[in-house]
């Protein structure tokens, strides 16, 4: 497939050709990617932020509690291989993020409540 067209094409179940916007369709892979440690997905966390697409790049910033949280490589891994899955021949650059003292609060009651846990 060419992905330096901004259409990408896709079949549904039927096998009809569809014809969608290529960035709606890295949107829907990125926001279907769950943490693996809660019921809720790294969009829902505010993890996944600033994705731009020019071209056959994909660029995203993971914005994560702490720089260096355990699972970092974890989360990039498994984001490159859900865009990959779908769009073998683009290129993805994910740059990191600190979360500021708000979004840190909001994504722990936001884990919390997707593990069970106690606030």
């Amino acid at each position: 497939m060419n992905f330096s067209l901004i259409r990408y094409y896709i079949k549904n179940k039927k096998g009809e050709t569809l014809e969608e916007n290529w960035k709606e369709i890295i949107r829907k892979i990125l926001k279907k990617i769950e943490h693996p440690e809660t019921a809720k997905t790294l969009f829902e966390l505010g993890v996944i932020k600033d994705i731009t697409i020019k071209n056959r790049k994909v660029s995203l910033t993971l914005n994560l509690p702490l720089k260096e949280v355990p699972i970092k490589n974890f989360l990039i891994e498994t984001i490159k291989r859900a865009l990959k899955k779908e769009a073998p021949d683009i290129i993805i650059e994910i740059n990191l993020k600190e979360m500021g003292p708000e979004e840190k609060l909001k994504f722990i009651k936001m884990a919390r409540e997707g593990w069970g846990g106690q606030e």
